[in-house]
């Protein structure tokens, strides 16, 4: 919080603190400091001008003006107590001076009243009061005259401290002293008896604050509203907007607080990933010296050039989290200081003073809490290694070496391992193979590998690797044939592949929709083939298979229909946005329809009205054809409109959007159907 109590002109703590137009706050003795002052017509060295003129009396200078006194040509002289020679305010009206806030850059002209024109901060004057108070050692006496002692007593009813002698000396406990309360000193204390003081109005020092100006932001009294100036404003009373004000900064603590906090894990995450990345690298470098060392001795360089590459990746990764760290360390710490300040202004019972920077204030708490946007409290690296070095083909190469002539070769690699066709099976886009080695080895398998094509007989791609001896691989194209095979490795090598096994996926898709990936407001009934909403914004349920290739056709029934909503009915990508109306990402494809027409949409975009609409009983088909890569939908086995969307690429998950005035639900147990094989 001490930053929020120093000058930031003297770097000290605040003294007669003053408020500038802009919220921000600099010593009265520093702003004296900072004017600036420009004659017309030329550029005279930077002289003082007439707010410097604040300590003398305003009054006695008004008699030398040519206003008050008459004489136009008497120009007099006037020294200041320190013995500095000024001139009258009159004689200097045509000097424009200004001051120049050293936070925002701010420049403001100085009316006639000068720097006495900026009202006194002081609620954060008190606050400085009880910083410097609680920082303190000690309360001294308020009575001694030299080398004051330390306190011992504090009377509640004449707020004054006295050290034991002052006590029996100036405040003996009879007569009428005998009924003060006598209290052990509290630095806290000190500062209570200005705290007290009701706050007057700056032009108005009779009149105390009593109305607050909604319009000027600034605390008033009646005698401004009786002059007019305030007579056409929003004026309220004042205890109501220092509650209000109160009120408003505390919710904006409430959320600045709650950033701080995911701020203080966040930063005992990254020291944890700083000690996890200095684990793995240590271990990543380990294995590497391991590695090259069971080489020969001509990988010695490249070697070399690996642990570089490790050492870069790892002091990249660290430089990184330290960074990081040394970044969001900066603003928990501003944040932090600003929380600090702002509860001791809310402790503040002073509500003129309060509201003085009650808006400002808010304002910061405010951004600071958007500050603390969702990417600053995520890691920027993760502590794995990208990088792999795999010396299995050369280890194997190396063995396979006969460097001694007539030694008869040995086979250690593991044999072709089996595929156990009673095991295996399929079910609509998945497959689960299982395997076996039927020869026993001197040297165990270590692992085996899974490959499976494109099924289009295209390359072979790795799908598994690990020691188990069965897999299920999901995701694989309707109506599409893989080849699949398994090979066995260990120590020595690489085996044999196993002999290939054809695959065939379903002709026909068979699905429900998915409750894993449906939003909470989704409810699901019929196992899982009917779905309607809790809420009456629109939610996202997705269909449990996903295409990539073919043709594909579903239909669905509308069951409910009431209050001409809107469904809709399409496709989409497994990350689309579950909690608004199908299509308004760029994820998903779709038709939004009510009981008169439709609109297609995708990313926000609405195309292709259609007259004609649904009601209860109605039926609306999707047609997805990814061989010509278009999208078309129909509504009681008519095509409504023309084809949707064209050049669609990718994966494709069927997909509803729905409120709770909609139910819809699967015709049948068929919900997708290939119409031709292409």
């Amino acid at each position: 919080m001490e930053e929020e109590l120093k000058c930031p002109v003297c770097g000290s703590l605040f003294k007669e603190p003053i408020i500038l137009p802009c919220s921000h706050n600099v010593c009265l003795a520093c702003a004296r400091n900072i004017i600036v002052q420009t004659p017309e017509g030329e550029t005279p060295p930077q002289n003082r001008c007439s707010s410097d003129y604040d300590y003398l009396d305003m009054d006695k200078m008004s008699m030398y003006s040519e206003t008050d006194s008459g004489y136009g040509s008497y120009t007099p002289c006037l020294k200041s107590p320190n013995g500095v020679r000024v001139f009258p305010p009159a004689l200097v009206v045509h000097r424009h001076c200004s001051i120049t806030c050293p936070l925002c850059h701010r420049s403001v002209s100085l009316e006639e009243r000068g720097l006495r024109g900026f009202q006194r901060n002081r609620l954060l004057e008190a606050i400085v009061s009880r910083y410097q108070q609680s920082r303190a050692a000690s309360v001294k006496c308020q009575l001694c005259d030299r080398n004051p002692v330390d306190a011992t007593v504090m009377c509640e009813q004449c707020d004054v401290f006295y050290c034991a002698p002052c006590q029996q000396r100036c405040h003996p406990s009879r007569g009428p002293l005998a009924k003060h309360r006598l209290l052990p000193p509290a630095p806290a204390q000190a500062g209570t008896a200005s705290a007290r003081k009701q706050a007057t109005c700056v032009d108005h020092e009779a009149e105390i604050y009593s109305m607050y100006c909604a319009s000027c932001k600034t605390p008033v009294c009646y005698q401004c509203l009786e002059e007019g100036k305030h007579s056409k404003h929003d004026v309220k009373p004042l205890a109501a907007m220092w509650k209000q004000h109160k009120c408003q900064l505390s919710q904006a603590l409430n959320g600045v607080s709650d950033k701080a906090k995911e701020a203080k894990e966040f930063l005992v995450q990254l020291k944890n990933l700083l000690q996890q990345i200095q684990e793995n690298g240590v271990e990543f470098e380990a294995c590497l010296v391991a590695q090259c060392d069971s080489l020969i001795e001509a990988l010695t360089r490249q070697k070399a050039k690996l642990l570089t590459k490790v050492t870069k990746e790892k002091e990249s990764k660290l430089k990184t989290i330290k960074d990081q760290i040394t970044h969001c360390t900066m603003k928990l710490r501003q944040t932090t200081g600003m929380m600090e300040f702002c509860l001791e202004v809310i402790k503040e019972n002073d509500p003129s003073g309060f509201l003085q920077i009650s808006d400002p204030l808010i304002k910061r708490v405010l951004v600071s809490q958007e500050q603390w946007v969702k990417g600053a409290l995520e890691p920027k690296v993760c502590p794995e290694f990208a990088l792999t070095v795999n010396t299995d083909p050369l280890m194997q190469s190396i063995l396979q070496l006969d460097f001694t002539q007539n030694k008869a070769e040995t086979t250690t690699v593991p044999p072709a391992p089996m595929l156990q066709l009673e095991k295996c099976c399929m079910q609509n886009n998945s497959t689960t193979l299982a395997w076996r080695i039927t020869t026993v080895q001197a040297l165990p398998v270590e692992g085996y590998v899974l490959e499976l094509d494109d099924g289009n007989s295209g390359p072979y791609r790795e799908v598994y690797i690990g020691k188990e001896t069965i897999c299920t691989v999901d995701g694989l194209h309707f109506n599409s044939s893989y080849n699949a095979r398994v090979k066995a490795y260990n120590s020595a090598g690489v085996g044999a592949y196993s002999k290939v096994v054809v695959l065939k996926t379903s002709d026909v898709a068979w699905f429900t929709f998915d409750p894993t990936s449906a939003h909470r407001d989704i409810v699901l009934s019929n196992e899982n083939q009917t779905v309607t909403c809790n809420s009456y914004d629109d939610r996202v349920v997705l269909g449990t298979a996903a295409f990539s290739k073919g043709v594909h056709y579903w239909e669905l029934s509308v069951d409910r229909y009431d209050n001409h909503p809107d469904p809709a009915f399409g496709v989409a990508r497994i990350n689309t946005v579950k909690d608004m109306m199908l299509g308004k990402d760029d994820k998903a494809w779709a038709m939004y329809v009510d009981n008169n027409r439709s609109w297609f949409m995708h990313n926000n975009s609405h195309t292709n009205r259609a007259e004609g609409g649904i009601i209860k009983g109605s039926t609306v088909g999707i047609l997805l054809d990814l061989t010509k890569h278009t999208l078309t939908f129909f509504i009681n086995k008519q095509q409504h409109g023309p084809v949707a969307f064209e050049n669609l690429e990718g994966v494709f998950m069927p997909a509803v959007s729905l409120n709770r005035n909609v139910q819809v639900s699967s015709r049948s147990t068929l919900t997708f159907t290939i119409l031709s094989d292409r």
